[in-house]
């Protein structure tokens, strides 16, 4: 077991990790290309193979919008100030209208 030993002070990497929707992101830019590129290849139009890539990169953009905002809203604190909205209407406590069965509640006593 000769050889220098690692300092654990000093991180293993040099590169920071990557998140899962940075590469998914590339990976769909990479299709966008890619995909025109083989309909082409195999004798498709050029109109059609344009248009599968415009509304390729219509998907990935809206694709990566979304995971943005996904991870936005998973990182963020939650909101404070707001109380848990209860029931069907919004209204906490009791009543006469809680749902269920009233059976026998208002008949009149013979």
């Amino acid at each position: 077991m000769s050889g220098p030993h690692p300092n654990p002070e000093t991180p293993r990497t040099t590169t920071p990790p990557q998140d899962a929707a940075t590469d998914v992101v590339r990976w769909a830019a990479f299709s966008c290309v890619l995909v025109p590129v083989v309909l082409l290849w195999y004798g498709t139009s050029l109109a059609g193979a344009t248009g599968t890539a415009l509304g390729l990169a219509a998907v990935t953009a809206v694709c990566r919008l979304l995971l943005r905002q996904s991870e936005r809203g998973a990182a963020g604190p939650p909101a404070e100030g707001h109380a848990p909205r209860r029931g069907r209407r919004h209204r906490s406590g009791t009543g006469a209208h809680r749902g269920g069965r009233h059976t026998g509640g208002n008949t009149p006593v013979a």
